[in-house]
């Protein structure tokens, strides 16, 4: 059984330490929700502006550039494990950029996953162009698919449509990238914005549903799970990213750091308003049940 390396007080946030290749064939559980957000293979030499200063914006050796025929055998191998451990009315959301996103997309059709949509995110702060010579990098997709072609998944419709100014929400979201507030414990070279991952949780999960990341990071979607009521499960490879994770679930023990947080979220502002109590990270009163592994 696989061992913790941090597990939540109320058991709603259980994080292990390893690979995901060796780790996920040892789950004996099935998942709601999976979010993953894959290497991109793009750490070859490139540089960014940061701060007024030239960088360099290699991520570290997971990420260096693959040819085609590589890059689609690991999607493969990531994507089968992970269709393993969802359940049959669960769907599973990758992110990506054009370097990555076309050969998931083709992955997916090949497993026998029915993509829903292809967000398109487009960043409302996104890095300058340096170069000059091409049109400024200001978005990037996820894809939207479920396990089973001809099994219903989750779609909170209404409550999207509501957090629309009630109009139908589009497969284009208007959202800023991370901000200064999500780096109270460190940042993470590729970490997502809370905006966006508590967007796709309420739009696809029910309260106390189990979620996965199997490239956990510095936890981004166990603390969005977290916030909005849901449980979940990560496996990161990179102690640091572990320390930082632990670090920031803790801060939701806050109630002041907390609803901080909370007031940052795009999609959570009105409703917090609304009715505060909607969306706290609450101890859960039922039996904990099977967990994904041991604590």
């Amino acid at each position: 059984m696989i061992q913790s390396y941090f597990t939540s007080e109320y058991k709603d946030f259980l994080l292990a330490h390893g690979d995901t290749f060796k780790l996920l064939p040892e789950f004996n559980f099935k998942f709601d929700m999976i979010f993953a957000d894959p290497p991109y293979f793009l750490s070859g030499g490139g540089i960014s502006l940061q701060s007024g200063k030239v960088v360099c914006v290699d991520k570290g050796d997971w990420d260096k550039p693959k040819t085609p025929e590589e890059m689609k055998q690991f999607n493969m191998d990531w994507l089968s494990l992970c269709r393993e451990k969802l359940k049959d009315n669960g769907t599973i959301w990758i992110s990506g950029t054009y370097h990555n996103i076309f050969s998931v997309a083709n992955c997916l059709t090949e497993l026998g996953f029915k993509i829903l949509n292809v967000i398109t995110w487009q960043k409302t702060n996104p890095p300058i162009n340096i170069s000059c010579r091409f049109f400024t990098y200001s978005t990037e997709f996820i894809i939207w698919a479920r396990k089973n072609r001809k099994v219903a998944h989750k779609f909170n419709y209404d409550l999207m449509k509501q957090l629309n100014d009630n109009k139908q929400m589009t497969d284009v979201w208007r959202l800023p990238a991370i901000g200064r507030w999500e780096k109270s414990q460190g940042k993470h070279p590729t970490q997502k914005p809370l905006s966006l991952l508590t967007r796709i949780i309420l739009a696809s999960t029910n309260k106390n549903d189990w979620i996965l990341d199997p490239f956990s990071g510095s936890s981004t979607t166990g603390i969005a799970a977290n916030i909005c009521g849901r449980k979940f499960a990560g496996i990161e490879q990179d102690e640091e990213f572990c320390i930082m994770s632990k670090a920031r679930r803790e801060e939701l023990d806050n109630q002041e750091l907390r609803a901080n947080i909370q007031r940052h979220i795009v999609d959570l502002k009105q409703r917090c308003k609304d009715n505060a109590s909607s969306f706290v990270c609450e101890p859960f009163n039922e039996q904990y049940g099977n967990l994904p592994f041991e604590y």
